[in-house]
């Protein structure tokens, strides 16, 4: 009889497919590996969507205030140009430097090969000091506009624009040459993009001739231009006395009656009103009598603060874009183990975020930009 042998067979085959399927079953369901790949997938996705958004969104903006100014003649004017070229400097920006960035900065690792990367950077380099050397170039003219405005209206001419246009470009590539010179080309595939920051003292002279100083110039030239624009328009002359401006309403209860409106001007203080009114009912005058140096002060203090609110956004977005990145670079010239390239990345496109916000800041601010803006919008929707 042997009718217990078939047992101990079973027995251990099924402890073994147990095992078996608990094995598979924890193989199959433990993958962090996987998990990990599918949420970086996710994040650069996304990084990339926001990305492109910020790059599309700096090239429409530029783009229509280039359009606005070429379309309007009114605003053919020296200082204008100015804001056309910034305008088209950035769009350089958003154009050349910011896609390559973007791709940069999600892949991570450079895939284009050692040309691109010399384009790249000296695009870079070159475009973003030009864009802050035109924030200076702007500033001065604004600053001789309203410190000599009778003199410099005459040589306020497109030819100066051109001139000082030119001096920015110069300066900007001047800034952007030199680590050509000391460039070593690398027989290995090249996998990363960057200035090379061991030469200390071409990395002072780059931010600061790109940076700290157009920085300490725009502090100085729009201090400048609030302190005298302050003085002009708060400015008083004792012997113009201001004029009086009478005005006469007509109050009356009668039903039959019609109300009427006078304003009499007079080029005297001292002015007197006497009016004889006949109706079958009982009427009353209202005399108003006000003084049109009180409502020039008035206006004269609404536009100061626009100025004030408007200078203020200007220095304020511009140092908040660029600083971190600027402080940022000096730091690691010196620092090397400071250097995070999640951080550095961060910074770069805050100082990218400025050609957006420059568009904005300086035709947002001007009645006429606004106009010549929405009309190009409505002839562009009407053809469409």
């Amino acid at each position: 009889m042997e009718s217990t042998s078939p047992l101990k067979p079973t027995s251990v085959t099924y402890g073994d497919l147990m095992n078996f399927t608990t094995n598979q079953t924890l193989n199959v369901t433990f993958t962090p590996k996987e998990e990990e790949k599918d949420s970086s997938l996710t994040l650069q996705v996304s990084l990339a969507l926001t990305l492109s958004l910020i790059t599309f969104a700096t090239t429409l903006s530029n783009a229509f205030v280039i359009a606005t100014i070429y379309q309007s003649r009114k605003l053919h004017t020296p200082a204008n140009f100015l804001i056309a070229s910034l305008a088209v400097t950035d769009l350089l920006v958003s154009i050349l430097v910011m896609p390559i960035s973007a791709l940069y900065t999600v892949c991570q690792t450079w895939t284009l090969g050692q040309v691109v990367c010399d384009i790249w950077l000296s695009s870079d380099i070159t475009c973003c000091t030009a864009s802050i050397l035109h924030l200076c170039i702007i500033a001065l003219d604004r600053y001789w506009a309203i410190t000599d405005a009778v003199e410099y209206s005459k040589k306020r001419t497109p030819a100066r624009a051109a001139g000082m246009i030119a001096t920015a470009w110069v300066i900007a590539i001047s800034i952007s040459l030199p680590p050509f010179f000391w460039r070593q080309v690398k027989a290995e595939e090249v996998t990363t993009c960057h200035v090379n920051t061991d030469n200390i003292f071409y990395t002072i002279y780059s931010t600061f001739g790109a940076f700290y100083i157009p920085t300490f110039l725009l502090i100085a030239l729009y201090g400048r231009i609030y302190v005298e624009a302050r003085k002009r328009i708060l400015k008083q002359s004792p012997n113009k006395p201001g004029k009086r401006l009478t005005s006469a309403h007509l109050i009356t209860d009668s039903p039959g009656s019609v109300a009427s409106n006078t304003s009499l001007n007079y080029g005297t203080n001292d002015t007197s009103s006497c009016d004889t009114i006949t109706s079958a009912h009982v009427s009353q005058v209202k005399v108003t009598v006000s003084d049109a140096l009180l409502e020039k002060k008035r206006i004269s203090a609404a536009r100061e603060k626009k100025a004030t609110k408007t200078l203020g956004i200007i220095l304020g977005a511009y140092i908040i874009c660029w600083l971190p990145f600027f402080i940022y670079t000096l730091l690691v010239s010196v620092c090397e183990s400071c250097l995070y390239l999640e951080l550095f990345d961060i910074f770069t496109w805050l100082g990218y975020l400025n050609s957006l916000i420059n568009p904005i800041i300086y035709t947002m601010s001007n009645e006429d930009f606004k106009r010549a803006f929405h009309k190009l919008t409505r002839f562009k929707c009407c053809r469409a």
